[in-house]
Formats: C-alpha cells, structure tokens, sequence
C-alpha cells in the first residue's frame, strides 16, 4: 500500500495541452462527421431495407461529431499522471460509436443477436478497461487494466474476423465479399488503437496533438470510410436482387 501510495504524482504545475496541429485535426475531423452524418441521413431517407445501415452510421457520425466539438470547445478532458491533458469525451463517444459499428457489422453479417451482444460486450470491456488504465495514477494498477483491455479488444475482434465471418459466409455472394473488406479495415484500424494508447497514456511519448491526431485518423477510417464502403454495397443490400434495386438507386 505505501509502494501504491509513492506512486501518486504531485501537483502539476504545467499541464502539456493539445496544440495548433492537434486543434487542426480536432476542427477537420468535426466537418468530416458532420458532412457525413448528413449524407448517411440523406441516405437513409430514400432507402428501403438499407436504410438500417445509414442509421446507424449516421448515429455513429452524429456522437462522434459531438465528442469532437466538445474537444474543439475545451470540454471534456482531464489532467493525468504524466501531467497531460486527457479527452475523457473521446473515449465515452468510442464506447457509443464501436458499439453502433459493431451492430452495423453484425447486421450486415446477418449474425443473430447473441453474437452481437457477445461482441458489444467484449467491445465494452475493452473500452472500460483502456479508460480506467488512462486515469490511473498507479503503474502497476495502469498496466493490468491495459491487459484486461487487450483482452476485450481480442475477443471484439474474434467476433468480426470468425463468428460475424462464418454467419455471412453462409450467405456468401457479394454481401460476404462487402462484408470482409469492412470488417478488415475496422480490425487493422482497431488494432492501432492500443499502440497509440501504448505510446500516450501509457509510456508518455507521444505528444497530445500528435495523440489526437492519431486518433482522429483511426476514428475517421473506422466511421467514416467503413460507413461509405457499407454504402457502396447499397444494390445487394436489401431484400431485392441486385437488377432490381439498381432501379430505385
């Protein structure tokens, strides 16, 4: 208990805040979910079965939008141990955001509920977890929520790569072949997530702008360019062939 309690920092008299680059990316990100929030509503507006796909990117646009103009605004953000600035908010709006991408994936996979809920659960620790190892002050405590959440973030990306997989695969056709480009963009995008982590939160290397930066990239690939792939499969999509929804598109 005393090593636990030598560990506590002291008071920070500077704080390392994110900078010009960082607000940059912060601003360009926020138009990005915002213009495309709108296309996926607009989208979704004159869609017939697809429109549950556009929903539920525009949704994940939407949160992320807001997260992104709280940190544009100076909100949502804390100090940690290493005396750096912390965007809380960007972490409780991956919680909201993976989960809406998570049942994206696990409708276009056509896999039943329990495999969504199983994923969204996994996701869940992941994010809990990763958020307790940023706020701990204590080394040992921040390295075994670290685990806990690699943990989580397997078992999410297990759910996309093998049990999502299997259940489309019996589908197959072009919504199978939709399906694995997307899913392998999200989990090469997902499994960056902790070595940006590994090198901010954790080891303190990367500065704050570059952190954000690095975030906001991720966080782009993963909502944004998933949810347009997702769109180019709008023909195959629905309950109809393919010749005949390319007349209503």
């Amino acid at each position: 208990m005393l090593e636990m309690l030598n560990e506590i920092p002291v008071a920070c008299t500077t704080v390392e805040e994110v900078g010009s680059t960082g607000v940059g990316a912060l601003t360009i990100s926020f138009l990005i979910f915002i213009v495309s929030c709108i296309v996926f509503l607009s989208k979704a507006n004159t869609s017939g079965e697809q429109r549950k796909y556009y929903y539920l990117s525009s949704y994940a646009c939407g949160f992320a939008a807001m997260a992104y103009f709280a940190m544009l605004s100076g909100q949502g953000w804390t100090v940690i141990a290493g005396c750096r600035q912390f965007f809380y908010s960007h972490f409780a709006e991956r919680l909201i955001t993976s989960t809406l991408i998570l049942i994206l994936m696990g409708n276009l996979a056509g896999a039943g509920p329990d495999l969504m809920f199983g994923a969204c659960g996994s996701n869940a620790i992941y994010m809990i977890a990763t958020y307790m190892g940023s706020v701990s002050v204590v080394t040992t405590v921040k390295w075994f929520w670290f685990f806990i959440g690699l943990v989580g973030l397997f078992a999410t990306l297990v759910h996309l790569a093998l049990s999502f997989k299997n259940a489309v695969d019996v589908k197959g056709g072009e919504r199978a072949q939709l399906y694995s480009k997307g899913a392998w963009l999200l989990i090469l995008a997902w499994m960056c997530y902790p070595i940006v982590w590994l090198f901010s939160e954790g080891f303190a290397s990367f500065s704050v702008s570059f952190e954000v930066c690095a975030y906001a990239v991720l966080d782009i690939i993963s909502t944004v360019v998933l949810g347009f792939m997702i769109m180019s499969g709008h023909d195959y999509l629905g309950g109809s062939a393919p010749s005949q929804s390319r007349e209503y598109v």
